[in-house]
Parts: C-alpha cells; sequence; structure tokens
C-alpha cells in the first residue's frame, strides 16, 4: 500500500514527490512555439494537470495512459486551478510495488456489506419472475464487473465500486417512496432500479482509469442493458410481456428526458419515481465531491461546474475552517 500524502490535501507551493498514474500523456506547443510534455496524473484523491518543461523527450516516449511514475515537483496555480510542475518523473519498475488499482479511487463503502445489502434486497422481492430475472442476471461475472465497475467516468460516483454505492442508494430511496405510494408496484421499482445502470458493466472501463470502452460509445449502457435484461428474460419460461416491456421502460427512460439521452421519457409512475431518485443519488454525490475537492483551500465558492451549471457553496465552520457536509453526517 503507498505511504505517500494524497494529492487532494496539497495546497499551492507543496512539493510533489509521488508515484501517480498517467491518465494522460502528450507532446504540446506552447504560445511561444516551446514543446512542453503535458500529462494528467492522478491518485485515488484526485486528477491534475501536469507539465514539464525540459528533459522530457526520453520519458515521453517511455509512458502512455495506464502507466504508473514517480514524479518530482511542486504545486502551482494556473487561471485558478492547480497543476503540478514537474521537474523530474520516470516510470515505475517492479520494485516500487505499486499497482494501478493503488491510484484508483474507491467507494468508503465495504464491499462486502453493499453486496450482502443488495443480495438481502433481492431476497425481498416477491414476484418469482423478477428476483430469477435478478438472480440470474446478477451472478458471476456480471456481479464481479458489477460491484466493481464505477457509476461514471468522472461526474458521480466515479470510484470503484461506485455502481453499486449508487445503485443501494436509488433502491432505498425508491422503497421509501413506495412505502409513501401504496399505488407504486414495489418489485417492479426495485428492480428497475437495480438494473437500470447495469450497462455500465460493458460501457466503462476501470482497470487502469476510467473511460468509456468502444461499445459503451458505439451503443450506451442504456441500449446495452436494456438489450442483456430483454434476453435474459426471454429464457425466463411465462416471463409476462407486460412485465418485460415495463421493465425495460424503466430502464430505457431513468435518465428523464431526451436531451439527456434517454430513448423515451418516463411514462409510468415507477419510472418518474425512478429518475428523481436516479437524479437525486447522482447530484447529491457529485456535489459532495465537488466541494470536499476543495474544502482544503480558503474559498468559499468553488470553481463553476459545466455539469452543475454553477459555482457551489463550501460551508465554514465557526473557526474558519471548511467543514464536512450534511452528506457525511
Amino acid at each position: 500500500m503507498l505511504n505517500q500524502q494524497k494529492l487532494i490535501s496539497l495546497s499551492t507551493g507543496s512539493k510533489v514527490n509521488h508515484y501517480l498514474l498517467v491518465v494522460a500523456c502528450d507532446v504540446k506547443t506552447a504560445k511561444n512555439n516551446r514543446s512542453y510534455l503535458n500529462l494528467e496524473l492522478r491518485d485515488e484523491s484526485q486528477q491534475l494537470n501536469c507539465k514539464m518543461w525540459d528533459g522530457f523527450e526520453v520519458i515521453a516516449k517511455e509512458i502512455d495512459k495506464g502507466s504508473i511514475v514517480k514524479v518530482d515537483g511542486i504545486i502551482e496555480e494556473f487561471n485558478n486551478q492547480q497543476q503540478i510542475r514537474i521537474n523530474r518523473i520516470r516510470a515505475s519498475v517492479e520494485k516500487d510495488n505499486v499497482t494501478a488499482e493503488d491510484f484508483l479511487a474507491k467507494s468508503s463503502r465495504n464491499l462486502d456489506e453493499m453486496l450482502s445489502e443488495l443480495s438481502n434486497r433481492i431476497e425481498l422481492i416477491s414476484n418469482k419472475f423478477l428476483k430469477t430475472l435478478l438472480n440470474n442476471i446478477l451472478a458471476g461475472n456480471n456481479l464481479k464487473k458489477y460491484s466493481n465497475v464505477p457509476a461514471g467516468k468522472s461526474w458521480h460516483h466515479s470510484y470503484l465500486h461506485g455502481l453499486l454505492e449508487h445503485t443501494l442508494e436509488i433502491i432505498r430511496i425508491c422503497d421509501l417512496m413506495s412505502d409513501i405510494h401504496s399505488e407504486i408496484d414495489r418489485d417492479l421499482l426495485i428492480s428497475g432500479a437495480a438494473l437500470h445502470d447495469f450497462g455500465k458493466i460493458e460501457e466503462l472501463e476501470f482497470e487502469t482509469g476510467f473511460d468509456y470502452t468502444d461499445k459503451g460509445r458505439l451503443l450506451g449502457h442504456i441500449v446495452i442493458a436494456s438489450m442483456i435484461v430483454n434476453n435474459e428474460a426471454d429464457k425466463i419460461p411465462n416471463f409476462p410481456e407486460a412485465l418485460k416491456t415495463e421493465l425495460l421502460h424503466l430502464i430505457l427512460s431513468h435518465q428523464g428526458k431526451l436531451e439527456y439521452a434517454s430513448p423515451v421519457e418516463p411514462k409510468t409512475l415507477e419510472a418518474i419515481v425512478l429518475y428523481h431518485a436516479d437524479e437525486l443519488s447522482a447530484k447529491s454525490n457529485a456535489y459532495k465531491y465537488a466541494i470536499l475537492s476543495e474544502k482544503n483551500g480558503q474559498n468559499r465558492w468553488t470553481k463553476f461546474l459545466h455539469l452543475a451549471g454553477t459555482s457551489l457553496y463550501i460551508p465554514i465552520d465557526e473557526n474558519g475552517t471548511n467543514q464536512t457536509t450534511l452528506f457525511d453526517k
């Protein structure tokens, strides 16, 4: 296990002497016609842009996305964003005993506890067709991928086990709404919640960083999940066609609007609940980590977040230091 200070805890002027994972690497030319090595490097806490202005010609040929490097440099600020100015850099070697997984963010929840929670919740489903479908899909290598893949590349739950954490949050929200509104088909809604993002096991790669696969870019997780669920439902004898159609509608409409890449908009009670549960889980997580990522500075507001369309307020306690958000309590 790495024993080094997390990037997120470093401030401008701090020295960097870290092993880091290469997310992107290329040689660029500045406005003054000077070439430089431009890198995106990360540890489990943060990803930063990095630049090296001299002596990078050899290392630029040795490393690529997914490489691990040892970096000596300093934290600087450019356009109100932290970056690393690299003085020295080398590729890691076997005796360094580091792997890509050391640099990937992970859920703060215990994986075994989350898997147990998922299993226990599936057992509560009374509809035999839906229970069989879930047990058939969420098994073996599918379950391994499902429990490891992030829920997104960078916006929300963007860490290992993130999809499972996100799904369990949505299931809890949907259970609550089913307690409030007895008209909701609880089994259908919970099944839709469990499977709505299942396609991300093939949409995202996460072995050496988080990115989209070719299949993910060409089809997207909604289509992938719908194809899998449709095929698996057809393997179950006498699976009701109407039930399959409603379940597929939950998956196809869970992003809410056509402009958000949903092939259809929610048209059932269960679908509208799932859409808003998904939004609540995703945005709460995204806003939480956007705030936490800048909590060590002196600013009262985060940088402008394009996906949120705003900057976010950073709470300050009575002593003038940033405090944890309500999401952490």
